[in-house]
């Protein structure tokens, strides 16, 4: 029998993921979400607080959390309590709500930050006419969880917005809010995109007395 010659098997190459976490990045818990914002706010990151906060809140891809502009979460001198923006990957609406602490965190740095509605929430500091690239979200990300001693392997800009919807999965097993809350045409993707197993199913079904 006989192989290719590209076959990396014949060649020792080793693969290319080797050593690297697959499989779908963790989602944050309440304790750990917590810790991160203490570290941010004692590290004066009012920035990074406030990226934090909306990325947990808005459960976006971070390629449409960075492309936020001022007037989607602005309504006239206030932050919304709800917004709506159009998913670059489906280009279907998505909405999503702010609660208390992202709104303050949020105010807080756009009252630094200042700009117009048309401007970006996040400019790239090195062209302000440009957003923050998706790739220096995740180094962000990175610090974050190292910070407080995770493994920065095991999340990613995803984890974020897993966050929140595994929260709420596991409070209230209503897989369908969940679907309509992360953008997703099929609850299908809703269930491999949370992880939901027979445990998950048979937990739910323990808990319902009839």
């Amino acid at each position: 029998m006989t192989f290719s010659e590209f076959d990396p098997a014949t060649q020792n190459r080793v693969p290319w993921n080797a050593g690297a976490q697959v499989g779908p990045k963790r989602p944050l818990n309440k304790n750990q979400i917590w810790a991160v914002r203490f570290f941010l706010d004692r590290e004066q990151r009012i920035r990074d607080r406030a990226l934090f906060d909306l990325a947990i809140d808005s459960k976006l891809r971070g390629c449409d959390l960075v492309e936020l502009k001022i007037g989607d979460l602005v309504s006239g001198t206030e932050i919304r309590r709800r917004a709506t923006v159009t998913q670059r990957k489906t280009g279907r609406p998505v909405q999503f709500e702010i609660a208390v602490d992202a709104r303050t965190s949020l105010f807080a740095w756009l009252e630094l930050r200042g700009g117009s509605v048309d401007d970006f929430v996040f400019p790239s500091r090195v062209d302000h006419s440009k957003h923050l690239s998706t790739r220096q979200y995740a180094r962000l990300l990175d610090e974050w969880v190292t910070a407080i001693g995770l493994r920065r392997e095991e999340y990613g800009t995803h984890s974020l917005r897993r966050t929140k919807a595994s929260i709420i999965y596991k409070a209230t097993g209503n897989l369908r809010a969940i679907q309509i809350l992360l953008g997703h045409s099929k609850i299908e993707n809703t269930v491999r995109y949370l992880g939901v197993d027979i445990e998950d199913a048979l937990t739910l079904a323990e808990k319902t007395g009839i």
